[in-house]
């Protein structure tokens, strides 16, 4: 199996074929890679293929050309959410500025279409379709989550909606382009889409919860910048919806006070959230939808034993402290 060490090699590589002058353009593109990051998301391209016996240097431009786009909409994230960090190093519109930001993660997006130029058009053909499908997808619910910042108020279906779009739908596409590539049946192609689309709504989960309650050392960002921000996670939606006298009027005070210490806010947020049970309510529902995940798996052509790296990915992002 193809591991991370080879996967940044050949991104690196035509990321430097690709890029050109000005170096004010193309340098955070290589920053931006080249900061790490576990590469999920060709790791589950690759896996995908290897299911079907795929020989993987079919899957290499898929590979690229999703972790392109994945870092594109990183960029410009963390613009909107004006993130100072990311993978414990400055977000690029810190490094540099919003504007060059802005342009590089452009040029990002156009160079994960040039990765897709590299496939055989009989592949190109089929996934050309998922790759805009899903990158328009991504678009909307980044909107729908802009769009959440103005709501008084937010339900569960709806956010598990919003990010369903918003992150979901990328990790689904990388398992389905890559079964493509290898000449999966429609039916394991769809099956494997849904366990990505539950996988990753349980990722989105699991990245709200470390927001709140993770390590900073290890999470790689700065933890509370979602409450902070008011941003309507699953956790705050959830305690909304929970929180009764005093511990609701103490949360939205701290929602709807403009001076309050940023610190202070985080630390009576997260009491609020421990006293309602919010984490092991949010851990509650990560776990059902991995365990929706594994269901579609098991419905796939293949034997048991192919199935196990993918379960062993799966299990481990669950369990990521970062």
């Amino acid at each position: 199996m193809i591991d991370n060490e080879k996967i940044n090699e050949y991104i690196s590589k035509f990321l430097e074929e690709s890029a050109g002058k000005p170096s004010e353009l193309y340098d955070p593109l290589k920053y931006t890679i080249d900061s790490g990051g576990k590469k999920i998301r060709p790791m589950l391209a690759y896996m995908a293929a290897d299911l079907f016996g795929s020989d993987l240097q079919h899957i290499h431009p898929i590979a690229a050309s999703l972790e392109l786009f994945h870092n594109f909409t990183l960029i410009h994230d963390d613009i909107m959410d004006k993130s100072p960090l990311r993978r414990n190093k400055p977000t690029v519109h810190i490094k540099w500025n919003e504007n060059i930001a802005i342009l590089s993660g452009d040029a990002m997006m156009i160079i994960a279409y040039k990765a897709l130029e590299k496939l055989p058009p009989h592949i190109l053909a089929q996934v050309l379709p998922v790759f805009n499908q899903t990158a328009l997808e991504v678009c909307e619910g980044q909107q729908y989550d802009m769009n959440f910042e103005n709501l008084p108020s937010v339900s569960i279906p709806e956010y598990i909606h919003m990010i369903k779009l918003k992150t979901s739908v990328l990790i689904a596409a990388c398992l389905k382009m890559g079964a493509i590539a290898a000449g999966a049946s429609q039916s394991d192609a769809d099956n494997l889409y849904e366990f990505g689309v539950n996988l990753g709504i349980a990722f989105q989960l699991r990245d709200d919860y470390l927001d709140a309650f993770g390590d900073e050392k290890v999470f790689g960002k700065k933890t509370g910048n979602d409450i902070v921000t008011n941003k309507k996670t699953y956790l705050l939606i959830k305690a909304l919806e929970l929180a009764k006298d005093h511990d609701a009027n103490e949360l939205h005070s701290c929602l709807n006070k403009q001076t309050i210490n940023a610190e202070v806010k985080i630390e009576t947020v997260k009491s609020i959230f421990k006293k309602l049970n919010i984490d092991v309510l949010t851990e509650n529902e990560i776990d059902k939808y991995y365990n929706i995940s594994t269901e579609a798996i098991q419905k796939l052509n293949v034997p048991t034993e192919k199935l196990l790296p993918l379960r062993k990915l799966a299990e481990d992002l669950m369990n990521r402290k970062s």
